[in-house]
Order: structure tokens, then sequence, then C-alpha cells
């Protein structure tokens, strides 16, 4: 697909997906000698999704992993819809987007490895991080500069948003008021 193809279909994209390890995080897993996990998430990322939605633009989280971390971070910045340790993420997103009408047209998701890969080929704008794995770097419509857990979220947000022409109506409310 081609840029202009892409920045089409981005302006129809009222759904997006994100996977967690490799896109909202670095994909490293840090366990303690208890057993415990932990993960790191870019505040950028954090706050590239709190814009989709004050934008109008729903987000979903799905993920292969149970992660007690993950769903943490998600509840904090109020992602209603997260589905961890899915085996099947195509079954869960398609599901999400006939609850909502949606055709694939209007889905975009960002995913960086084979379990994103079915939902990736369906989706109008298939989205991965710079550190993806080459055959998901083949298919995508749209590869961030940055790594993933590293500001890649936030990068792809602020890209739709202007593809949507909402990125002004997005920072108004950081401009603060006129002086």
């Amino acid at each position: 697909m081609d840029r202009a193809a892409v920045l089409a279909a981005a302006r129809r994209v009222r759904l997006v997906g994100f996977d967690i390890d490799g896109v909202l995080t670095d994909g490293r897993l840090h366990y303690d000698d208890d057993g415990g996990e932990s993960k790191s998430f870019h505040v950028h990322d954090g706050l590239g999704l709190k814009l989709l939605a004050a934008a109008g633009i729903e987000t979903v989280v799905i993920s292969a992993r149970h992660s007690a971390a993950a769903a943490r971070r998600l509840r904090e910045l109020g992602i209603g819809e997260v589905h961890l340790g899915v085996g099947n993420k195509l079954e869960v997103f398609d599901a999400l987007r006939q609850a909502r009408a949606l055709s694939w047209a209007d889905c975009a998701y960002m995913g960086d490895d084979l379990p994103d890969l079915a939902v990736l080929q369906r989706v109008a704008v298939a989205a991965t991080v710079a550190d993806a794995t080459p055959t998901i770097r083949a298919l995508a419509h749209w590869i961030a500069e940055r790594d993933g857990g590293r500001g890649a979220v936030r990068e792809f947000a602020e890209w739709l948003l202007q593809a949507q022409g909402r990125w002004e109506q997005v920072l108004a409310p950081f401009r603060g008021p006129a002086a």
C-alpha cells in the first residue's frame, strides 16, 4: 500500500488494538527470585493511548501473556478493553470489532511478532515497532522509528491523529488559555 492509501485508510480508523510485550514494553521479561514479574512502560506511550481516547478512538489491548503488572498499568490508563492470556488474538479482536459494528476498514492494530500476524493481515492499518520481527515489518503499512516500549505507541498515536486531522484538537487542552 502506498503512502497516500495508508493515510486514506488511517482517516477511517475508529478502533486500535495493541499488543503488550514488544509494543507497549521492550519485550523483555523480568523475574525476581520469588517468581514476581515486572515490566517497564514508557510514559509517552501511556499518554499516546490517552490522546487516542480523547479524540474518540477506542483502544483495546490484547496479549498472549497474563501479567499483573500490565493489567495494573492499563487500569491506570483507563483502558477498558484489556484481554490477557489470549491464545487467538484474531478471534478476540474480531469479536470486539463486530460488537461495535465496525468493518476491518475501521480498524488498526500495532503488533511486533507472529502472534499478531492474523490481526495485522486484516486491519486497514497494520502498524509495528522499529524492532519488530522481519515477517511483521514486511507486512506493516506503518513502522515506528522507535522500538517497542520506547515511545513507538506514542509515535503511532500522533501519526494517526495527524492523519485524521485531530492533532490540534487533542493539543488544545495542553496549550492552556490564550494569552
